[in-house]
């Protein structure tokens, strides 16, 4: 009776042993099936965002978007390809195994479970990279109508109308931050002055302010380097008073948090690369650029 029991307890355990150290080869390919698929749809992934990236370039290139948002939709991509490729690399290993023991069944299962779950996110990436890039919004502001002639302070008349540029861009900001609630994304605005080539009389009032501006009192400016301090007044100009009509909404995960003012003067550099017939004095190069960019935290 007892050589019965031991001998059953025996069997039960070598069963055990048996079923805890082998997994069914079935489910095992299954798995690694599944898997495989959705490693082929990360590196698709990957190849859509090599495509975004030189759109991204290509609108920097072009001026038709910020640089300083260009260098952070950049870096996101960036960093989404080194997850994806992290991701693919582990899980080919598994993919591979041919025997699979009770350990790497787990690992199985596990990355299974978080490359799903990964994939998801990366997709949510993807959207949110697509519209980043091509609703990028510039507004071309002409400088003869913001100024008066050798003048870089706004009027008060103007200055409502300007302000009235900016619901647009508020409403921009409410579609993101409703459809990806999951990224923190901050706000750069940008304003790009340019000048025309027209020389700036040495005895005239805005030759002294600028001069007074590059901090050059006791040296001679070059005609360019006043357009370039006139082009950079007039942008500043612009930001501060975007500044009084914009106010950071609260870090709470769910909002943009943060706002960015750049102002630069370019100028006598061309606005707009796609014209070619400029001309020394031309009113088409007499405008700010005013970019709105949201980018990921």
């Amino acid at each position: 009776m007892h050589k019965t029991v031991a001998t059953h307890f025996s069997l039960l355990l070598v069963i055990s042993v048996f079923f805890f150290s082998c997994v069914p080869q079935k489910k095992v390919a299954l798995q690694q099936q599944q898997l495989a698929i959705i490693d082929s749809q990360l590196l698709k992934h990957n190849l859509q965002l090599k495509e975004l990236n030189a759109h991204r370039q290509k609108k920097q290139d072009l001026n038709e978007m910020d640089d300083a948002a260009s260098s952070q939709i950049q870096t996101f991509i960036n960093n989404t390809t080194t997850e994806i490729d992290k991701i693919v690399t582990q899980n080919s290993i598994l993919v591979g195994n041919t025997a699979v023991d009770k350990n790497d069944w787990k690992s199985l299962n596990k990355a299974l479970t978080f490359s799903q779950s990964k994939q998801k996110l990366i997709g949510d990436k993807l959207s949110l990279i697509t519209e980043l890039i091509n609703r990028n919004t510039v507004v071309m502001l002409d400088q003869d109508v913001l100024f008066s002639p050798g003048q870089y302070n706004l009027s008060p008349s103007v200055s409502y109308t300007l302000g009235k540029t900016f619901e647009p861009v508020v409403k921009e900001i409410d579609y993101f931050v409703n459809k990806y609630p999951d990224f923190p994304l901050s706000l750069v605005i940008t304003a790009k002055g340019y000048a025309d080539a027209t020389t700036i009389s040495d005895k005239s009032v805005l030759y002294k302010k600028l001069q007074d501006r590059l901090s050059l009192s006791n040296a001679k400016p070059t005609n360019e380097d006043l357009n370039k301090e006139l082009s950079n007044a007039r942008a500043q100009s612009v930001i501060n008073l975007l500044k009084t009509f914009t106010v950071g909404k609260s870090a709470d995960g769910k909002s943009v948090k943060n706002i960015l003012y750049l102002y630069e003067g370019k100028g006598e550099k061309l606005p707009d690369l796609k014209i070619t017939n400029y001309k020394a004095e031309d009113s088409r190069r007499r405008i700010v650029l005013l970019f709105w960019s949201i980018f990921p935290d």
